[in-house]
Protein backbone atom coordinates (compact mmCIF):
# COMPACT_ATOMS: atom_id res chain seq x y z
CA UNK A 1 0.00 0.00 0.00
CA UNK A 2 1.32 3.19 -0.46
CA UNK A 3 1.23 6.54 1.22
CA UNK A 4 -0.95 9.62 0.82
CA UNK A 5 0.93 11.82 -1.57
CA UNK A 6 0.42 14.83 0.89
CA UNK A 7 2.11 12.62 3.02
CA UNK A 8 4.74 12.06 1.62
CA UNK A 9 5.42 15.57 0.31
CA UNK A 10 5.49 16.62 3.62
CA UNK A 11 8.05 14.15 5.01
CA UNK A 12 10.36 15.43 1.92
CA UNK A 13 9.59 19.56 3.27
CA UNK A 14 10.71 18.54 6.66
CA UNK A 15 13.79 16.74 5.96
CA UNK A 16 14.49 19.55 3.22
CA UNK A 17 13.71 22.18 5.76
CA UNK A 18 16.89 20.21 8.14
CA UNK A 19 19.01 20.63 5.34
CA UNK A 20 18.58 24.20 4.39
CA UNK A 21 21.17 25.10 6.54
CA UNK A 22 23.64 22.43 5.12
CA UNK A 23 23.36 20.05 7.44
CA UNK A 24 21.22 17.74 9.45
CA UNK A 25 21.61 18.11 13.21
CA UNK A 26 21.31 14.78 15.11
CA UNK A 27 18.13 16.11 16.93
CA UNK A 28 16.59 17.11 13.61
CA UNK A 29 17.64 13.62 12.21
CA UNK A 30 15.70 11.77 15.47
CA UNK A 31 13.23 14.03 14.81
CA UNK A 32 12.71 13.21 11.35
CA UNK A 33 12.43 9.38 12.24
CA UNK A 34 10.04 9.49 15.08
CA UNK A 35 7.75 11.42 12.81
CA UNK A 36 8.33 8.72 9.51
CA UNK A 37 7.61 6.11 11.23
CA UNK A 38 4.75 7.95 13.27
CA UNK A 39 3.10 8.92 9.59
CA UNK A 40 3.73 5.30 8.23
CA UNK A 41 6.04 6.34 5.59
CA UNK A 42 9.14 4.81 6.92
CA UNK A 43 9.06 1.75 4.34
CA UNK A 44 8.56 5.07 0.90
CA UNK A 45 10.94 4.55 -1.64
CA UNK A 46 10.78 8.30 -2.32
CA UNK A 47 11.93 9.15 1.49
CA UNK A 48 14.39 6.51 1.84
CA UNK A 49 17.30 7.99 0.46
CA UNK A 50 16.46 11.73 2.25
CA UNK A 51 15.65 10.59 5.10
CA UNK A 52 18.91 8.37 5.33
CA UNK A 53 20.74 11.17 4.27
CA UNK A 54 22.07 9.30 0.80
CA UNK A 55 22.07 12.30 -0.79
CA UNK A 56 22.16 16.47 0.41
CA UNK A 57 18.41 18.47 -0.20
CA UNK A 58 19.14 21.64 -1.81
CA UNK A 59 17.06 24.56 -0.70
CA UNK A 60 15.36 24.75 -4.24
CA UNK A 61 13.81 21.35 -4.24
CA UNK A 62 12.54 22.39 -0.45
CA UNK A 63 10.89 25.49 -1.57
CA UNK A 64 9.53 22.76 -4.71
CA UNK A 65 7.83 20.45 -2.49
CA UNK A 66 6.56 23.75 -0.22
CA UNK A 67 4.75 24.85 -3.89
CA UNK A 68 3.30 20.94 -5.08
CA UNK A 69 1.98 20.44 -1.04
CA UNK A 70 0.43 24.50 -0.55
CA UNK A 71 -0.74 24.69 -5.04
CA UNK A 72 -1.09 27.62 -6.36
CA UNK A 73 -3.19 29.72 -3.67
CA UNK A 74 -3.20 28.26 -0.68
CA UNK A 75 -5.45 28.63 2.25
CA UNK A 76 -4.27 30.17 5.79
CA UNK A 77 -5.25 26.90 7.47
CA UNK A 78 -2.60 24.78 4.85
CA UNK A 79 -0.08 27.32 5.85
CA UNK A 80 -0.70 27.41 9.37
CA UNK A 81 -0.20 24.06 9.50
CA UNK A 82 2.64 23.62 7.42
CA UNK A 83 4.53 26.10 9.21
CA UNK A 84 3.78 24.39 12.44
CA UNK A 85 5.03 21.24 11.06
CA UNK A 86 7.76 22.56 9.70
CA UNK A 87 8.82 24.72 13.07
CA UNK A 88 8.85 21.73 15.58
CA UNK A 89 11.06 20.41 13.53
CA UNK A 90 13.64 23.65 13.47
CA UNK A 91 13.21 23.69 16.80
CA UNK A 92 14.03 20.02 17.62
CA UNK A 93 17.95 21.10 18.28
CA UNK A 94 17.16 24.43 20.03
CA UNK A 95 18.85 26.35 17.54
CA UNK A 96 17.44 28.30 14.42
CA UNK A 97 20.04 29.25 11.72
CA UNK A 98 19.50 32.21 9.62
CA UNK A 99 18.00 30.32 6.88
CA UNK A 100 15.63 28.55 8.59
CA UNK A 101 14.06 31.72 9.90
CA UNK A 102 14.06 32.92 6.30
CA UNK A 103 12.33 29.59 5.18
CA UNK A 104 9.36 30.31 8.15
CA UNK A 105 9.57 34.12 6.78
CA UNK A 106 8.75 32.80 3.48
CA UNK A 107 5.98 30.67 4.55
CA UNK A 108 4.01 33.34 6.69
CA UNK A 109 4.35 35.22 3.64
CA UNK A 110 2.40 32.89 1.60
CA UNK A 111 -0.36 33.16 4.31
CA UNK A 112 -3.03 35.21 2.38
CA UNK A 113 -4.35 36.02 6.11
CA UNK A 114 -1.24 37.43 6.30
CA UNK A 115 -0.38 40.66 4.26
CA UNK A 116 3.30 41.06 3.91
CA UNK A 117 3.70 44.46 5.32
CA UNK A 118 1.88 43.02 8.71
CA UNK A 119 3.95 42.99 10.98
CA UNK A 120 1.83 42.07 13.94
CA UNK A 121 2.06 38.69 13.08
CA UNK A 122 2.61 36.28 16.57
CA UNK A 123 4.12 33.42 14.40
CA UNK A 124 6.25 36.00 12.72
CA UNK A 125 7.09 38.28 15.92
CA UNK A 126 8.08 34.66 18.08
CA UNK A 127 10.80 33.94 14.90
CA UNK A 128 12.46 37.17 15.02
CA UNK A 129 12.42 36.92 18.99
CA UNK A 130 14.32 33.02 18.84
CA UNK A 131 16.29 34.71 16.07
CA UNK A 132 17.68 37.69 18.00
CA UNK A 133 17.84 35.60 21.20
CA UNK A 134 20.13 32.79 19.28
CA UNK A 135 22.30 35.47 17.71
CA UNK A 136 22.69 37.13 20.63
CA UNK A 137 23.57 34.11 22.35
CA UNK A 138 26.88 33.38 19.25
CA UNK A 139 28.13 37.32 20.45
Amino acid sequence: MSADPKVTTLIKILIGAAWIDGTVQAQEREYLHRIVKEKGVENELEIQPLLYEYRPVKPEECYDWIQEYLGESPDSESCQRLIEEISAMIYSDGEVASEEAKLLTNLQQLDPANAPADGSNAVLKAVRQLYKRWTANLQ
